[in-house]
């Protein structure tokens, strides 16, 4: 085995957003064990603050003092840089309370679309208008509490919408019944309700709808789960070096679906243990040619596509439409920079299919600012040598340390060798 490695992963930004809102949400104070430490996250903290939430840091912690009743501002306004669950999370938190709320972003974050989740709200009766394109930032919320009832959503562009209205659900006064019409990424919604849970809170299911009784947030004590998204580059130098990398905390009773990307390396023909607290992913040397629907794993789709060009047949990723809408069109994103390495491939609406055969060459790759685009080809690069990015810094935005991280696997060394 050329290079192991024990990688200590961040704390995921999903359940971090989440835990930051039900704390906010929740009666008591709440602690949060190992949250991450990134720009959205401080960003969606920062928009708590903003609000009149009180948010203590720590090294290790944070601890923020709920309010079931809402902000503690009559009035404000909450820049949420480019995090998208900062942008739909917050309105969905002010407009449960009494204020006028305005809220805007990043020119990345005020393209990405909204009106599902804004409709919906207006549906609730809430008082809201989008300044200057409708369905996008910025916005203003006139806050007078939400009564609650029925609304209808479709949810096929991003899960988060259903997620914001869900966790507005406790904190209505009737309660609500959110009937989904698509849905993508199903499995961060079920992040959303166990986590609701956890605060004490009740969703059932009837079918497609959702039910989400009134009744508020109990504060608790949360521990942050290590980010199975990030995760997914670590486990893919693994396989592409022939190396081998265990991830702990991340197990089988981990709540993000992301974790399944180890699958999708199973079939290919890595070696994968799924203990209870640990995930250890090896490469054996070879790498199969896939077809596989990576519709609720969509955030590790570009992770897959940096490693396709290894493979011994072609790679084809199917049902990933709502990647073209995430902090850039990252199908486009990895078929571009995959052709800028002499790499073939193809892509339809919603599916991108990489034709090995060329080695791929060195080339500057375009990231658009997206994070995930970095961090995927990086793990080109362990293979590849003269990989270099136009906006290196921009994994800020979920994993500051990451460039650190990686180098500190060895993996690239292990690949030098092959």
């Amino acid at each position: 085995m050329r290079g192991m490695a024990l990688v200590d992963i961040p704390g995921s930004k999903s359940l971090t957003a989440r835990a930051l809102f039900l704390a906010a949400a929740a009666d008591g104070v709440t602690t949060l064990r190992r949250p991450l430490r990134s720009d959205d996250t401080e960003g969606f903290a920062e928009g708590l603050t903003r609000l009149g939430y009180r948010v203590g840091r720590t090294p290790d912690a944070w601890q923020i003092d709920g309010r079931p009743q809402g902000p503690a501002l009559a009035e404000a306004d909450v820049y949420c840089r480019d995090g998208a669950t900062t942008a739909r999370f917050l309105p969905a938190l002010a407009a449960a309370g009494h204020g006028v709320y305005r809220f805007d972003a990043s020119p990345q974050m005020r393209r990405r679309p909204l009106l599902p989740l804004t409709r919906a709200l207006r549906d609730l009766g809430v008082d809201l208008r989008h300044e200057e394109a409708e369905g996008h930032h910025p916005l203003t919320v006139r806050a007078a509490g939400v009564e609650g009832g029925e609304v209808v959503l479709d949810a096929g562009q991003s899960s988060q919408y259903l997620t914001a209205l869900l966790l507005l659900g406790p904190l209505t006064r009737t309660g609500l019944r959110v009937t989904v019409t698509d849905l993508v990424s199903a499995p961060y919604v079920e992040i959303t309700i166990a986590m609701m849970r956890a605060f004490g809170a009740d969703v059932g299911r009837e079918g497609n709808t959702y039910v989400v009784p009134p009744g508020g947030y109990r504060a608790t004590t949360y521990a942050i789960e290590p980010d199975a998204s990030t995760a997914s580059y670590f486990f893919a130098a693994a396989v592409v070096t022939g190396g081998e990398v265990t991830v702990p905390g991340l197990g089988a009773g981990a709540l993000q679906g992301d974790l399944g990307f180890v699958d999708v390396l199973r079939r290919m023909g890595a070696r994968v243990e799924v203990g209870a607290d640990r995930t250890t992913v090896a490469g054996t040397g070879e790498l199969r040619g896939i077809t596989v629907n990576m519709r609720d794993i969509s955030d590790t789709m570009p992770t897959l596509a940096a490693i396709a060009p290894f493979a011994s047949g072609p790679v084809r990723i199917e049902d990933v439409a709502n990647t073209r809408v995430k902090e850039c069109d990252r199908l486009e994103a990895c078929a571009e920079n995959l052709r800028r390495m002499g790499v073939e491939v193809v892509t339809g609406p919603d599916w991108i299919e990489i034709r090995p055969g060329a080695v791929p060459t060195g080339a500057d790759v375009k990231t658009y600012g997206d994070h995930r685009i970095v961090m995927s080809f990086a793990v080109t690069g362990l293979r590849v040598p003269g990989i270099s990015f136009d906006d290196p810094g921009c994994v800020r935005k979920t994993f500051p340390g990451f460039h650190e991280a990686f180098a500190r696997t060895g993996l690239g060394t292990a690949a030098a060798d092959r």
